[in-house]
This record gives structure tokens, C-alpha cells and sequence, in this order.
């Protein structure tokens, strides 16, 4: 065996390549030429140097010391700055060149994987042709690039006579065609309508944002979907395998079709490692895991496959112990032979899909998950429903789920429908992942190919005498029951409970009312309808007008109100302001004294009594802390008079009056919605005050906009729109009508 003395190496900052990085500097003295690109303000050398802090160097690291690790790391690595996609040119010699890189999904946008999986390998190749190099090449792909088919799969080149160059072209101009179809009139007003219906509450602002966003999710949905049907229309899964399967073909013609060495390796479904650089080492999350975990978690009642299929399943370390023995071996046969080698277990050592769900079950009904309160998750049996009956329940579900939406938007808030939103959310998210799961995975579940190893097993067989067991690759030695319930699982249930801590304390961290920090640069802002008094501007209007008119006079306008309470509504629906506006039309030729006698006397009193009982304990707590408190509110000034002793300011509309009576119209636009964010923006600007460590306090969707400036808000009493936004978000929710 001949050590490579510099290696070229793509995809190192991805699962695989990391540990063909750890191999080549713990097991041979190779020169590693990294090709990374800058990502954000991070440089390409920053990249690859956090890769030595991962944990599959943490074993080379113990054994050689920290400090010699990190000189080892800078002394025999250098870095390539370029994407791969674009690169031209490589300066200096390569004896190896390992191409690890790609995009992996299965649901990618076409453009993006066809940019990596076939106009990588395509500018690559013609980099190392154009800068005279010839270097033994090995391509890692996958198994699956035969696409959709039946019988054992043979490690050879792919029978397909589909044009990758017309298929690249077609992919690059998909984004261009995406875009110019999401601007059509049609599809803007679709974009601007639904917008409006869920966010016309919160300002146009809001509504463009998220008008935009629909856009640009549609074209990316837009982008998945013609991946995956040209995929299938061409006889592939996905997307995926049909651009590795491409990209093969470049492989084949740009560089050994050229006259140069080309190995290529096709792993299976890549999971944990078996023995190096330790049982279990897995970075993130793989292909199988979402599906495994997903079903410890109860989230996956039934789903449909073949149980007697077999998922072809590899430890990771097996197939960087082929790759580093194609790299010190060297290229097999005669250089203008390519040779392929699959990395699998299907034939030599299957792992049928329903002993695969027995070692799962078994495994998380010793060591179950717990759900949210606790208490330990009884994972549920599959009984491999047929695929058709799958998704006919599968939609049902879909449709009834919508339905709850729709119904959800006309309730009112109250605990009993909170809950309701919160349980309708829930199971939409597991809706939402189930469909994900049966789309991306069935495929995978139900195939009933077996995948050919004969060759990667006569590459092991050349393996020197002697070399240690970590280092080869005969899966007939894998013992299933031990790597599932001893290594696999494990390191799963680890990695979930790392990140189920994490999320949880981030959602305790922002859910959870804070203790208040003394601070005079801290604003506690509060909206007052709805959150500090349980009265609406309809309610104050009638309590006020039952002062100002006589018993005579309240029936005539009780009428007129109740007649026009659907033009209110509607305006309501629209936009706050605009029925801020509308409502306060009422009070034209009201004369001023007449309301300020009222508030001023037994109504103003009975406004101050009527606070939520927990709304003057927390504006105390404020001010004790050194806090401006502000009350804001789009109604009229003249209404919040009585507060205004219990505030440092209070901001609020006005209307315009002529010798002392109201005309109906208001001096400026209420400030309501993001007419308050920008207010909020620059009123904290001219005090000087720190938005970030101010609170906030409100009750109605359209209270989100300027709520989410703050780094403190409480979503109080919320309205169902506003409580589904605070529990995503893990503001916290507080009742403040009980003391």
C-alpha cells in the first residue's frame, strides 16, 4: 500500500468528509488541499479549522495532545477558496483527488441539486484537465442511482441514455422560468389575497412581507416539485438519484472518458459508525433518523411499506475504510476501466425493513422518548398498510385539519379554544412531517432492489495482512441486533435528547415571564382595550353615550349602531385603523366639555377600577424598576385621562373639534398596528431607549408587529391569531383577568 501525498478533498465540512479528513491525518501522512468556500463572514480556512473541533477528531486529538493536533492540522492542510461549481484552475501536484461533495436531500430545489451533484463533478473535471493534472479520481455517489427498478443492482455504469447536458441546461434556466411564473398578475393578486387574509390585521407592511414570502416559498415548492416529477418521468425517485446518476455520467465522460483513473464509490443509506473513530459517531441527523425518530416519538401511527423490503443501511466508517483503501491501493485494473464499488449490506448481509422496525420498537419500548409533560412515549405498532389506503387516510386528515383552521379563525379566545389551536397546530406540524415522510422515504421502504457487492469484497481481500479491524470493510462481519440496539439507537436517542434540551430551554428562556431588570432605558409599553381593560371602543362608546344622552335618546342610538355593525365588522376584518376611524365618526357633534365632565366624574373612576387585576400590579413592578411605562392606544385621548396618573406618558389619537365640538374626524391616523411600530421605532430612538431589553404588552394580532421589536413580549389574553403567533414564537401568554 502507497500513501498519496496530497490528496484533494471536496465536502469536507459534510458528514463523509470529515472523516475522510480524520483517516488521512490520523492514519497516513497525505497533504490534504481542502476545497471550501467562505460562508457569511466566515473565511473558507475559519471553516475548515472548526472541523478539527468536531467530535470525530476528539479520539486523534486525545492521543496526540490538543496542541500537536492543531499543529498536524495547519502543517498538513491547506485550503481551495472556491465553490465548486465555478472552480477553473488547481496549482500544484494531486496524487488523489476524494470528491465527497453534494447535495444530499431528497427534495432539494432542482436548480440547486443539479448546480452541486452535476455541475460540480463538471467543473471540477474539466479544473483538473485544464490544469494538467491526472490523478487517480474517486467519485462517491450512491447505490441508488440505478433509479426505480427491481432485482440485484451491479456495480456498474448505469444503463440510461439520458442527455446530462440538456438536463443541466434545463435546470439552470428552472429558477429564471419559477420566478417569471410566481409574477404573473394572477399569481401575485393569489399571493397579495392570501396574505391579506391572515395578516391584513397586522398592516400592509405585514401583508407585502408575507405576500413576498409566499412567492418565494412557491417558487422554491415549485422548483422541488419539476425535480421530482422529471425525476420519476425518467425512472428515478427523486431528484437526488437521478442527479448523482448524472452525474456519474460526467464522471465517466469527462475524466475517464479523457484517459484518467476514476473509482466510484456507491454507499447506501450512510448511518452511524460501526467502530471508528468511535461506535456510534454520527454528525446531525441522517437519512433514516428523521423516519426512526419521528416514530419513537408516536408521531408515526402506521406507514406504508414493503416489510419484506430491504433498507440498505451502512456505517459510515465502512465506507471511508473503502475509500482510503482505493487511495492508498490504488485505481483497480486498467486506467481507462471504471471501477465501481457499492457499499452495502442488501446482498451480503440484508437487514429486511421489518426487522429493522422490531429492532426499533423493541429498543424504544426498553428506552422510551417522553413527551412534552414527561412521562415515558409508548411507541405504537405498524402493521404496514398498503400504500393506496395510507394516503387515502393520510388525506382525509389533511382535509379535516384545514377545515379546523378554517373554523379556528371565527372563534373567539378563550382557555377552551387556546387549547384547541394549540392541539390543531400540533397535529398539523405531524400532518405536515407525516406527508413529508411518505413522500421523501416510501421509495426507500418499498423498493425491492438488492444492491451487488462482489467488487468492494475483492478490494477488501487485497487489504495487507494484519490490518486492524477498524479499518476494513466486509459487512457479513455486522451484527445487526448489536449495531441497532448497541450503537445506532443510542447515538440517536443521545442526539435527540441534546437537542430536545436545547429547544427546551430555549422555549422556557422566552416563554416564561422574565424578573425585571432595573434599567432607565427600558420602555414597558402598553396597549389598553383588550389588554389593560377588558372594554372595547364599542363598549366605552356606550357606557360614555349612556351618560351624555338621555333614556329617550339611547334606543334611537342603540338602533343606529346595531345597523351599522356590519360595516364596522368588516372594516374590523380589513384593518384596525380603518375601523378606528369609521367608529370614531360617532362622535361627531359631541361637544368636548360634555365628555371631559364625563370622564372626569363617577365613569373616569369606574375606569380605573375596571383594570385587570393583574395590569397595575405589572405597570408598578415597572416603574419600581426604573422603567418609562407608556400606554398606547389608538382610541381617543380623551378616554385615557384617567390612566394617565398611573404612566410616564401616554400617547394616544385625537380629534379635531370646532368651537368645542367634535367633528368626527382625527387629527392623525391612529396608532395601531405598524403606525405603532414605527412610532415605538422612533420614540425609543429619540429617548434613547433599548428595544431590546424593553417589554411589551398586548392582546390582538394586531398588536404583533410592533410587539416583535421588542425583545420582552407578552401576548396578554391574546386573541387566537395573536396566541398561535406568541406560542410559536414562545412569547409568553398571560391571563390577566384573574388576580
Amino acid at each position: 500500500m502507497a500513501t498519496p501525498a496530497r490528496v484533494l478533498l471536496t465536502g469536507v465540512t459534510g458528514f463523509l468528509g470529515q472523516a475522510v479528513l480524520e483517516r488521512l491525518l490520523s492514519t497516513t501522512d497525505a497533504h490534504v488541499v481542502a476545497v471550501v468556500r467562505p460562508k457569511g463572514s466566515q473565511t473558507a480556512r475559519s471553516r475548515l479549522d472548526r472541523v478539527l473541533r468536531k467530535p470525530v477528531f476528539k479520539p486523534w486529538r486525545d492521543a496526540v495532545g490538543d496542541a500537536e493536533a492543531k499543529r498536524l492540522f495547519a502543517e498538513r492542510t491547506s485550503v481551495l477558496e472556491a465553490d465548486l461549481a465555478t472552480i477553473e484552475r488547481i496549482e500544484g501536484s494531486i496524487d488523489v483527488v476524494v470528491h465527497s461533495a453534494s447535495t444530499v436531500s431528497f427534495d432539494a430545489p432542482m436548480d440547486e441539486s443539479f448546480a452541486n451533484n452535476v455541475g460540480g463533478p463538471r467543473a471540477l473535471y474539466g479544473a483538473l484537465t485544464h490544469s494538467g493534472l491526472d490523478p487517480h479520481v474517486i467519485h462517491v455517489s450512491t447505490c441508488y442511482v440505478g433509479g426505480i427498478a427491481k432485482g440485484l443492482r451491479p456495480e456498474a455504469s448505469v444503463d440510461h441514455d439520458v442527455d446530462w447536458r440538456a438536463e443541466i441546461a434545463a435546470a439552470e434556466v428552472a429558477r429564471v422560468e419559477a420566478e417569471a411564473a410566481s409574477r404573473t398578475p394572477e399569481q401575485l393578486q393569489a399571493f397579495i389575497d392570501g396574505a391579506t387574509r391572515d395578516h391584513g390585521k397586522e398592516g400592509p407592511k405585514s401583508v407585502a412581507r408575507a405576500s413576498e414570502a409566499a412567492r418565494l416559498a412557491w417558487v422554491e415548492n415549485r422548483l422541488v416539485e419539476l425535480g421530482r416529477t422529471r425525476a420519476r418521468s425518467v425512472g428515478w425517485t427523486d431528484v437526488y438519484t437521478f442527479s448523482k446518476a448524472l452525474g456519474e455520467r460526467v464522471a465517466e465522460q469527462e475524466w475517464a472518458g479523457q484517459g484518467h483513473r476514476l473509482s466510484i464509490v456507491r454507499p447506501a443509506i450512510i448511518e452511524s459508525s460501526l467502530r471508528h473513530p468511535f461506535p456510534g459517531w454520527i454528525d446531525g441527523f441522517k437519512v433514516a433518523d428523521p423516519l426512526i425518530m419521528a416514530y419513537a416519538k408516536g408521531a408515526l401511527p402506521e406507514f406504508p411499506g414493503l416489510p419484506d423490503s430491504v433498507l440498505d443501511v451502512i456505517p459510515v466508517d465502512y465506507v471511508v475504510n473503502v475509500i482510503m483503501a482505493l487511495a492508498t491501493l490504488g485505481h483497480q485494473g486498467e486506467p481507462e476501466e471504471v471501477g465501481y464499488y457499492q457499499v452495502c449490506s442488501g446482498a451480503s448481509n440484508p437487514l429486511p425493513f421489518h426487522r429493522m422496525y422490531t429492532e426499533v420498537r423493541e429498543y424504544f419500548l426498553a428506552h422510551p422518548l417522553s413527551d412534552d409533560k414527561g412521562r415515558p412515549i409508548v411507541v405504537p405498532t405498524w402493521k404496514f398498510p398498503a400504500n393506496n389506503a395510507a394516503e387515502r387516510s393520510l388525506r382525509l386528515k389533511e382535509r379535516l385539519s384545514a377545515l379546523g383552521s378554517r373554523i379556528g379563525a371565527a372563534l373567539p379566545s378563550n382557555t377552551r379554544t387556546q387549547a384547541w389551536a394549540s392541539s390543531l397546530s400540533k397535529m398539523e406540524r405531524g400532518l405536515g412531517s407525516l406527508r413529508t415522510y411518505v413522500d421523501l422515504y416510501q421509495s426507500y421502504t418499498r423498493t425491492e432492489m438488492l444492491f451487488d457487492d462482489q467488487q468492494t469484497r475483492a478490494l477488501g481481500a487485497k487489504l495487507p495482512a494484519g490490518t486492524p479491524v477498524d479499518q476494513t470493510f466486509d459487512v457479513r462481519d455486522i451484527d445487526w441486533t448489536h449495531y441497532w440496539q448497541r450503537v445506532h439507537l443510542p447515538a440517536m436517542t443521545a442526539l435527540a435528547k441534546v437537542h430536545a434540551r436545547a429547544s427546551s430551554a430555549q422555549r422556557s428562556q422566552r416563554s416564561q415571564a422574565r424578573r425585571l431588570e432595573s434599567g432607565t432605558d427600558v420602555l414597558a409599553v402598553f396597549d389598553l382595550e383588550g389588554t389593560l381593560l377588558p372594554s372595547s371602543l364599542v363598549t366605552q362608546y356606550l357606557s360614555v353615550m349612556g351618560q351624555l344622552h338621555s333614556p329617550a335618546e339611547l334606543p334611537g342610538e342603540l338602533v343606529d349602531l346595531v345597523r351599522n355593525v356590519g360595516v364596522y365588522l368588516q372594516a374590523e376584518r380589513r384593518d384596525r385603523g380603518e375601523f378606528v376611524r369609521a367608529f370614531s365618526r360617532r362622535y361627531a357633534g359631541t361637544r368636548v366639555t360634555d365628555i371631559e365632565r364625563v370622564v372626569g366624574g363617577a365613569w373616569g373612576q369606574n375606569v380605573v377600577r375596571k383594570l385587570k387585576p393583574g395590569a397595575l400590579a405589572r405597570i408598578e413592578e415597572h416603574r419600581a424598576a426604573g422603567h418609562r411605562t407608556v400606554l398606547v392606544t389608538g382610541g381617543l385621548d380623551l378616554f385615557a385621562a384617567p390612566l394617565a396618573p398611573l404612566f410616564d406618558d401616554v400617547v394616544a389619537s385625537s380629534m379635531e373639534a370646532r368651537d368645542g365640538v367634535l367633528t368626527g374626524y382625527l387629527s392623525t391616523p391612529p396608532l395601531v398596528d405598524e403606525a405603532r411600530a414605527q412610532w415605538l421605532k422612533d420614540y425609543a430612538s429619540r429617548g434613547g431607549f433599548d428595544l431590546s431589553r424593553s417589554h411589551g404588552y398586548g392582546d390582538s394580532i394586531s398588536d404583533a408587529s410592533w410587539l416583535s421589536l421588542l425583545g420582552r413580549p407578552v401576548a396578554v389574553n391574546p386573541d387566537l391569531p395573536l396566541y398561535r403567533v406568541a406560542s410559536k414564537a414562545y412569547w409568553p401568554i398571560e391571563d390577566w383577568k384573574r388576580p
